[in-house]
């Protein structure tokens, strides 16, 4: 007699329920469409986007999001300072934020950005490309340093990025073709410095190269750098120099810019401004090689005998300075936009006072904006050029 048996093999277990769709952007429109829309809103009023829903919070950090901004064209500029007050001896970095049409709050803010994961550095150089600002090197307890960090200005954070291969402070720096080439700021004392005197990062790559570079230019500070017309200008103690990126080759500086450029400068339509020693400002045509004064603002603007720097804004000239409250111990910083080329004319300002916060509002007699902070000895203030923050 013979018997058989069967082995019953068990049932799968049922596969979990599909998530739930996650849910729209805005109600009864396609999320496409939704994007379409919201990436048309100005920034000053995505915080108050988020709010409306985790979905749409989602997206107003969400890359998609600014990716959809450049391509719509709806990019904005916006202004970066950095500061460095004597009670703390860090640096700090702020945004200048615009709320024209909010009657209840200041036209204008100052708002703090969350601090540099290395705030004690000192002569560092900057360099703004795409929506990102480079902090490169600087100094630490009078150490150089080769770190270098990036400010992501869509979501303002920070983020680390390869260190150069030597350590540098008050260097030039300066964005080309998508590049950013830092150049001087360290003693060319062996071969590894003498070799990468001048290097250029790549950020799609992540990686830094040395620049070639000749022997008799290598200086070692740079208190000033611009790039103008795909060169790299860099302004030493003696002679300044400048690199052609296209070419490769290096050349010094024209003896008229040499010797007219003075602080901090910036480039607009391939014209580089600063102030000349009688405080005035003035711009250097590099095709023409001659300086000309900007006109128009005899009766709006001071002399700037020291301390000030511009930056271009949207193709404006962005000016900010140092001044006093009177006869007061309290220094202060003031700022004005200026449109026009060589004849020009003031466009307004705001008022910015340092209590724990930081706001803006109209300053009526000089349109003029003015920052208030305690007097210090020690002050580091730089107007990083801006980025457009999509």
């Amino acid at each position: 007699m013979s018997s058989s048996s069967s082995t019953v093999q068990p049932s799968a277990p049922p596969s979990p329920p599909p998530p739930p769709p996650s849910p729209r952007l805005i109600p009864s429109l396609p999320d496409d469409v939704a994007l379409n829309i919201v990436a048309r809103v100005p920034r000053r009023h995505h915080p108050t986007l988020s709010l409306v829903s985790k979905s749409m919070k989602s997206l107003i950090s969400s890359p998609l999001l600014y990716a959809a901004r450049s391509l719509l064209s709806s990019a904005e500029h916006f202004l970066y300072i950095s500061l460095r007050l004597h009670t703390s001896h860090f640096i700090r970095f702020y945004t200048l934020y615009q709320n024209p049409n909010n009657t209840l709050n200041p036209k204008y803010s100052l708002i703090p950005l969350p601090l540099i994961p290395s705030p004690s550095l000192v002569g560092s150089a900057f360099a703004a490309l795409d929506h990102k600002i480079y902090v490169l090197g600087g100094s630490i307890k009078d150490i150089p340093s080769s770190q270098v960090w990036s400010l992501d200005c869509r979501t303002h954070t920070w983020e680390t990025a390869p260190n150069m291969h030597v350590s540098r402070e008050f260097a030039a720096a300066g964005a080309v073709e998508d590049k950013i080439y830092v150049i001087g700021g360290c003693v060319v004392d062996n071969w590894a410095r003498s070799k990468n005197w001048a290097e250029v990062y790549d950020p799609k790559t992540r990686k830094w190269n040395s620049v070639p570079s000749p022997i008799e230019i290598r200086d070692k500070w740079m208190h000033a750098s611009a790039v103008i017309d795909g060169k790299v200008y860099a302004m030493a103690d003696r002679n300044g120099v400048c690199y052609e990126v296209k070419s490769g080759n290096w050349a010094t500086v024209d003896s008229d810019l040499d010797n007219g450029w003075r602080g901090r400068a910036c480039v607009i339509d391939g014209v580089l401004f600063c102030y000349d020693y009688l405080g005035n400002i003035r711009g250097y045509d590099v095709k023409e090689g001659i300086w000309k004064e900007l006109k128009g603002l005899e009766k709006g603007l001071p002399r700037f005998l020291c301390g000030a720097t511009m930056a271009n804004l949207g193709g404006k000239l962005m000016v900010v300075w140092e001044s006093k409250n009177g006869g007061g111990k309290e220094m202060q910083i003031r700022c004005a936009e200026i449109e026009g080329s060589f004849h020009c004319s003031l466009l307004g300002g705001c008022f910015v006072r340092f209590n724990g916060k930081a706001w803006l509002e109209e300053c009526a007699m000089l349109k003029a904006a003015k920052l208030q902070i305690e007097p210090s000895n020690d002050r580091d203030v730089k107007l990083l050029n801006p980025t457009e923050c999509h």
